[in-house]
């Protein structure tokens, strides 16, 4: 049986392991990996392309495992680029992947860090079809995947944890989760008729819509008192500002046009909270 579900050859498999990379759902993570390694205030480039690479293969397992468990499990997907056999290939590699990485890390960073790097796997193999049918773990899965990509990219560095680390992953939780529910109420019609308990399908659109923009509002809060204590640098209150207007506007929005500006958002908070970390403009 060919990988590719559309036709045989190497082209076709190529394509059809290619069309599981998302590089929107992909990229904060690997960013925040590395985000985590600036934290740090030191970068050896080979430890932290090491980590990367193994939050990029967990994401890439979760794509692939999501898309394998509504295709050839659940049918609810109509299509689906990979075939079972093409699937299962695709997850034997990312996880092979993941792992090398992991006895790497291990090795040239400590276990504390392939500790801390492993729950990533986890997370991302286990999403579907165990993470996603509970509203709480439906919700923070991602986020919580993304928290420990930055905790673990600070310990490939810097060799343990610090508050800065900490409080950034602690926020990037909140944050994301908030913006996963709004992700999430997309497919309310749908996600109800199947019974999959999301947070809308559980507290319903409205109310649902409420607890994603008090939990953002209350990441950006948290970033402001950090930044008052001096935990964070003064000038990370720009991405307060940065994320707020953008999310202003997403409130006014459908729910798929708000997950793409909350989504878009999040990549200017990162960054503004780089460059403020980074440059520190206002020391």
């Amino acid at each position: 049986m060919p990988i590719s579900r559309r036709d045989s050859g190497v082209v076709p498999a190529l394509a059809a392991l290619a069309s599981q990379v998302h590089p929107v759902f992909m990229l904060p993570p690997v960013a925040c990996s590395l985000f985590g390694g600036v934290l740090a205030g030191q970068f050896a480039p080979v430890v932290g392309l090491l980590h990367a690479t193994a939050i990029f293969s967990a994401v890439y397992t979760a794509h692939v495992k999501d898309g394998y468990v509504d295709f050839y499990v659940r049918d609810e997907d109509d299509d689906h680029p990979l075939s079972e056999r093409g699937c299962k290939t695709a997850l034997a590699g990312s996880t092979a992947l993941f792992f090398t990485c992991l006895l790497a890390l291990w090795v040239v960073a400590g276990l504390g860090t392939a500790l801390l790097t492993l729950p990533a796997w986890l997370i991302a193999y286990h999403h579907a079809p165990q993470l996603d049918t509970n509203p709480v773990t439906a919700t923070t899965g991602y986020p919580l995947g993304i928290a420990l990509a930055l905790l673990g990219g600070f310990h490939a560095q810097a060799g343990a944890l610090a508050p800065i680390a900490l409080a950034f992953s602690a926020v990037f939780l909140v944050l994301l989760s908030g913006v996963k529910v709004i992700d999430d109420a997309q497919d309310f019609e749908y996600d109800k008729s199947i019974q999959k308990r999301t947070v809308a399908v559980t507290l319903g659109p409205r109310r649902a819509r409420t607890a994603a923009y008090a939990l953002m509002a209350t990441s950006l809060l948290l970033v402001v008192a950090l930044a008052a204590l001096a935990v964070f640098p003064p000038s990370s209150v720009a991405a307060v500002a940065g994320f707020g207007a953008v999310a202003g506007v997403a409130r006014r929005a459908d729910p798929e046009l708000a997950t793409m500006l909350l989504v878009r958002g999040s990549y200017l908070f990162l960054a503004l909270l780089l460059v403020a970390v980074w440059f520190r403009p206002l020391a």
